[in-house]
């Protein structure tokens, strides 16, 4: 039997000479494979629901849609003043819904659900001196009117997505209440009981409407190693043990609020048709290279460990058949933490989503555009913003790690640390994607200025059995010479801002990986043979 063998040399950096050797592995591709949801697919995250009504948002928004699958956009501020929900006229409460209509409208035109974070309060309905989040200023603070109001105001905005959307289609969407309300003051000015009340109000006033429809929280940030959220409010003082721990990662890690808000819902007899939280790989890493949260990243196995802990302590309560979804993600909380531009967080989402099915119904990448403005603007194009894509349009490697996971199959035929093969159950071609999280680092999460593009190669060998004679697969190359714009824009000397004619190469560069064509030879073999470089993405896909 002669074997069609392709070797594809990777380049060998500096400090990367070692190769981590691999056994051929075969796969039978007649095999049926255990089946497996994409639920990386499911939900992406957005900055607030008023910059959904810019064209440039919209237009990355059907790129995403198109290219990673995307189902529910999760944002803040639907209810701010900027999206005008409330007015007080002639003494009575008057409902404006034309803005979220707006945008709703065209999310749906362009297939993409909302998942509707239900905050912050409009002025009306916050406290007088309320405190506010963000420098767009979502109010956080209620008084004792507020949960009256909120509840109206829940139970009129439901009523109207009935109305103008169709009861079969508000059924497909979830509401959750609030976003980490744990970080008091952060966005939530008031106590863990009070944010439980207002989860009550709102899931009321959701379900009157009809009582079916999904409501879910705590939405809570953050797993921790302590007791600080315990209590009413956040205890700072009992964390010492954070930092003075010489590995963070020996440390027991849970979830926040998670079992007292299960206990609630039980004692007043609430539904929950979701868990919420946000297992960002840190602790108090809003800015991971400076200030309090120096040096607190977590390991790369922290994200399926923190999915292990929820799963079972949902399992142990009295709703242990609820969905979960992971509302925000990513390598850190910061929205100028420089390695969301780079290379490496590509290998970090393929590595943690791969490592995570079965364990979740979503985990919702935050964000997918840098038309985000959390901290306000930036003054480079390239700041560490959340987004896949940048503000001008251009695409970065989380971008095409989403692009090559949505392009798996159903089926999973095998799994390692460094390759997923799978099979489509609709024409049965395989598709595989293989990765390299060097082991150098898989005691960190990739954050910070280091471009980390060094460490052990890995030498993948693989052998598919069982293909129809002549069987064409591409071979596409996500690593630090091809789609990897930020380096790129370095070379081209960094332009601030880029003209139209660097905008458009810069485009074409991003979007543009190393790409060859192989095929099975006439007994349906083929052996793929490939060094993967630090960091790097390969997509092996079968085309006919």
């Amino acid at each position: 039997m002669k074997i069609l063998k392709i070797v594809v040399l990777g380049l060998i950096l500096g400090s990367s000479l070692l190769i981590n050797a691999q056994k051929n592995i075969q796969i039978d591709a007649q095999v049926k494979g255990e089946k497996f949801d994409h639920f990386w697919s499911k939900m992406v995250g957005a900055g607030r629901a008023n910059e959904g009504l810019r064209a440039g948002w919209l237009e990355q928004l059907e790129q995403v849609q198109e290219n990673c699958g995307f189902e529910y956009v999760r944002f803040h501020g639907l209810f701010h003043d900027d999206m005008f929900p409330v007015f007080q006229e002639k003494g009575k409460t008057v409902y404006n819904w034309q803005y979220i209509d707006d945008l709703f409208d065209r999310m749906l035109d362009l297939n993409v659900k909302p998942f509707l974070e239900l905050g912050f309060f409009p002025k009306s309905i916050a406290a007088e001196n309320s405190k506010t989040t963000m420098w767009w200023k979502g109010n956080i603070t209620p008084n004792e009117e507020s949960f009256g109001k909120w509840h109206d105001l829940i139970k009129a905005f439901t009523q109207h997505c009935v109305d103008r959307y169709g009861i079969e289609e508000v059924l497909t969407w979830y509401f959750e209440v609030w976003n980490e309300p744990n970080l008091h003051r952060g966005f939530w000015d008031a106590t863990k009981s009070q944010y439980f009340e207002l989860y009550k109000q709102s899931v009321k006033a959701v379900r009157s409407v009809d009582n079916r429809l999904k409501v879910g929280g705590p939405s809570t940030s953050n797993f921790v190693p302590d007791n600080r959220f315990e209590g009413e409010l956040v205890n700072d003082n009992v964390s010492d043990a954070v930092f003075k721990a010489d590995d963070i990662n020996v440390l027991e890690w849970h979830g926040v609020w998670i079992e007292d808000f299960l206990n609630y819902c039980k004692k007043e007899n609430l539904p929950v048709d979701f868990v919420s939280c946000h297992p960002y790989p840190t602790d108090y890493a809003f800015n991971p290279e400076t200030g309090k949260g120096r040096g607190l990243t977590r390991f790369v196995k922290s994200t399926k460990l923190d999915l292990e802990w929820l799963n079972k302590t949902i399992a142990k309560s009295d709703f242990p058949d609820v969905e979960i979804h992971l509302t925000e993600w990513n390598t850190s909380p910061s929205s100028r933490d420089a390695m969301h531009d780079r290379l490496p967080a590509a290998a970090y989402i393929v590595k943690t989503n791969l490592d995570c099915i079965g364990l979740t119904n979503s985990l919702a990448f935050w964000t997918f555009t840098d038309i985000f403005e959390e901290k306000g603007g930036a003054s480079s194009i390239f700041h560490g913003g959340f987004g896949m894509i940048n503000f001008q349009g251009l695409v970065k490697p989380s971008y095409h790690a989403y692009r090559m996971l949505h392009q798996l199959g159903d089926q999973k035929l095998y799994k390692d640390d460094y390759l997923f093969v799978s099979k489509k159950s609709s024409d049965g071609n395989i598709v595989a994607l293989a990765y390299n999280y060097p082991k150098e680092y898989e005691n960190a999460v990739p954050s910070g200025r280091d471009k980390r593009e060094t460490g052990t190669v890995k030498n993948l060998d693989f052998t598919l059995t069982g293909l129809k004679a002549g069987s064409m697969f591409e071979i596409e190359i996500l690593d630090k010479d091809h789609g990897n714009i930020h380096n790129f824009w370095e070379t081209m000397g960094t332009p601030e801002p880029p003209t139209r004619e660097e905008v458009r190469v810069m485009k074409d560069y991003a979007n543009t990986m190393k790409k060859e064509f192989v095929k099975a030879d006439k007994n349906g073999v083929l052996t793929i043979k490939h060094s993967i470089t630090p960091w790097s993405l390969v997509l092996i896909k079968q085309v006919n």
